[in-house]
């Protein structure tokens, strides 16, 4: 981990991109949004925000593809072109570009999401026209909220272990592959996070706790994620 450069910097940072925020949605039009982040509060890290495709607001949460940025620290790189969906069923096109001080620490993201529906209808119907529909694969289901409360209970919910089976039917590897993916993703950087996944799997918070250790002192795969 580099060492902390001051806030007065990160600061300034943010301030210079604000008006790109606007641009870049200005540009693109009704079908973009921007969002800026500000990792030094998760819980509310968005600091700036233009266009309304995920209905993102000024003081929310991260979404589930912006947890797995300060998940990785240092090492995050930005991710390009994910093609997700939200859960209403629209279909994003989203980048993630990480911000970085002087000292080369991660502290916050730009995040750039194009409603990209229609598009996905239109190469559809020319590809029946043209006799070259095919079965596509279903892009995956990202939450995207200004409570990150609601994130994290949609990670645990639409995890494939949870989603298939009760917790009392997983046995230990299960268990501990499911803390790891959830660790991995991001969502025990949250504050309180773990007592929220314990109360949402309906085990003590000691438990979780327990887990949570296990599955970073033994290494191993994580579960398949959603």
């Amino acid at each position: 981990m580099h060492g902390t450069a001051p806030d007065a910097e990160r600061d300034a940072v943010l301030a210079a991109l604000r008006p790109v925020v606007d641009g870049i949605a200005a540009t693109f039009g009704p079908v973009c949004e921007v969002v800026l982040h500000d990792y030094r509060r998760p819980e509310r890290s968005v600091v700036a925000v233009a266009g309304s495709v995920t209905g993102r607001t000024v003081g929310g949460a991260m979404s589930e593809i912006g947890m797995r940025v300060p998940a990785r620290g240092d090492e995050a790189r930005d991710e390009l072109n994910h093609v997700t969906r939200t859960h209403d069923g629209t279909l994003l096109k989203s980048s993630t570009m990480v911000l970085r001080d002087s000292t080369g620490a991660v502290f916050g993201a730009l995040c750039v999401n194009l409603d990209v529906t229609a598009v996905g209808r239109a190469q559809a119907l020319l590809g029946a026209l043209a006799g070259a529909a095919g079965a596509s694969a279903d892009p995956p289901a990202t939450t995207f909220g200004d409570d990150i409360d609601q994130v994290v209970d949609a990670i645990v919910d639409a995890h494939p272990l949870r989603r298939d089976r009760s917790w009392t039917a997983l046995d230990r590897a299960q268990r501990l592959a499911f803390f790891r993916d959830l660790d991995g993703r991001g969502v025990f950087a949250v504050r309180r996070s773990v007592e929220q996944v314990a109360a949402r799997l309906g085990i003590s918070r000691a438990s979780a706790y327990h887990y949570l250790a296990q599955a970073r002192a033994e290494p191993g795969p994580a579960a398949d994620s959603p």
